[in-house]
């Protein structure tokens, strides 16, 4: 069977990359996109978004109840029940805009193959929408801080730089597993069972002052997720906890946590931009 070759001056067709076009256009679909699947989500419900408060306060009632009363791994800890729900909602976020993205872009098949638009809008959007539910989680965190008599200091202030860190984190990953996804659907699989590791992982219903080896603290620290959850109970709940650079040895090795979560970020969209044009092929 013979191919008739593509004559001299034509490029072959390349599909959509993943920052292709206008950037206000980009943005603005971001934007859209993820508008569009937060209202979604609570679209016919009766209570609304008060069904997003309910995941991360019925497992904050749990472990509250259990390493209070059963194992007391709170006890000793400053305001140990703010400390517990803050990062579980942190957690939440984070697990929810990274198992997210893992099918994101598959779940948006019909609009890749019939639609020419930049492929990054997709995992992006996840995250974004991850953060409209993070902003509403944290009402509740702010009240419950508030009622306990927590003082409100300058520090709060840390936790929007804290927060786009994480979110930082979380679109590294979001890439690379959302491509990652078209082609091998282990992933699924695979990343829920890292999600579990990386909860118990870090440092979020126990202190990482009270682990015997410092070493393992160090290590601990090492996940950027755990280094956040720590800075903000230092920054927001309770002065007197170590800072995530006393909890890692130093404030130069925060430069650990900074590096993965740069280094994600840049494979992530090395690899999301490589794939982006065979996507719609793949799936």
């Amino acid at each position: 069977m013979s191919t008739e070759a593509i004559p001299s001056g034509i490029k072959p067709i390349s599909g959509p990359s993943a920052l292709a076009g206008d950037p206000r256009r980009f943005l603005h679909l971001t934007w859209t996109l993820a508008v569009l699947e937060f209202r979604l989500k609570f679209f016919g419900s009766v209570l609304g978004y008060l069904w997003q408060l309910v995941k991360p306060l019925m497992l904050f009632g749990v472990m509250l109840f259990v390493f209070t009363k059963a194992v007391k791994l709170g006890s000793g800890v400053t305001e140990y029940p703010v400390v517990l729900l803050s990062g579980i909602v942190m957690f939440t976020f984070f697990s929810e805009s990274t198992a997210t993205a893992v099918s994101s872009v598959v779940d948006r098949e019909g609009l890749v193959r019939k639609i020419h638009f930049p492929r990054l809008v997709i995992p992006l959007s996840v995250v974004l929408t991850a953060y409209f539910n993070l902003g509403l989680n944290y009402i509740a965190v702010v009240i419950f801080i508030l009622a306990r008599g927590v003082e409100v200091r300058w520090s709060w202030l840390e936790l929007i730089p804290l927060v786009l860190f994480l979110g930082l984190f979380a679109t590294g990953l979001s890439m690379i597993l959302s491509s990652l996804f078209v082609r091998f659907r282990d992933i699924r699989p695979i990343w829920e069972v890292a999600l579990q590791a990386i909860f118990y992982g870090s440092a979020i219903f126990y202190p990482i002052e009270n682990i015997p080896s410092v070493k393992l603290q160090h290590l601990i620290m090492c996940n950027p997720l755990a280094a956040v959850t720590q800075q903000i109970r230092h920054a927001v709940i309770d002065p007197g906890a170590p800072t995530a650079g006393q909890a890692i040895g130093g404030d130069i090795r925060l430069l650990i946590p900074i590096g993965i979560t740069l280094a994600l970020l840049v494979i992530g969209f090395w690899w999301f931009n490589r794939e982006a044009p065979r996507i719609a092929e793949e799936l």
